[in-house]
């Protein structure tokens, strides 16, 4: 019934699990330093200023990654179910979780944003 959001569901859950691995450009500490993934921040010397930094950045791209990985997986549940409303409770959740890495991410606004229109135009 949802096939196209069942599959924009499962292509956004893809690109989050890969998001400290292929991550994206951030400067960390006063010189600017560009750390662009969870294994480069892992990789910096004990001497790097921007060390801690870029690793709790990281680390906090991967919880986000899990929690919004999470609600991705309710709501691919609640399509296959046909409940186009709890999917769309479980993507607002998602998109939500991801607005302070939205402007690199860009994975789960779009989808709740689909699944918006879809739920206008069936209810």
């Amino acid at each position: 019934m949802y096939e196209a959001l069942i599959q924009q569901t499962e292509e956004a859950l893809d690109r989050t699990s890969k998001w400290v691995e292929a991550g994206w450009s951030a400067a960390f500490g006063p010189r600017g330093v560009v750390v662009g993934s969870l294994k480069e921040a892992m990789a910096l010397p004990r001497t790097a200023v921007c060390r801690e930094e870029a690793r709790n950045y990281w680390r906090q791209v991967e919880l986000t990654a899990e929690d919004t990985s999470a609600y991705g997986r309710k709501a691919l549940e609640a399509l296959r179910a046909g409940d186009i409303g709890k999917a769309t409770d479980a993507l607002y959740f998602a998109q939500y979780m991801e607005k302070p890495i939205a402007e690199y991410s860009r994975t789960w606004l779009s989808l709740y944003e689909a699944a918006m229109e879809e739920t206008a135009a069936c209810c």
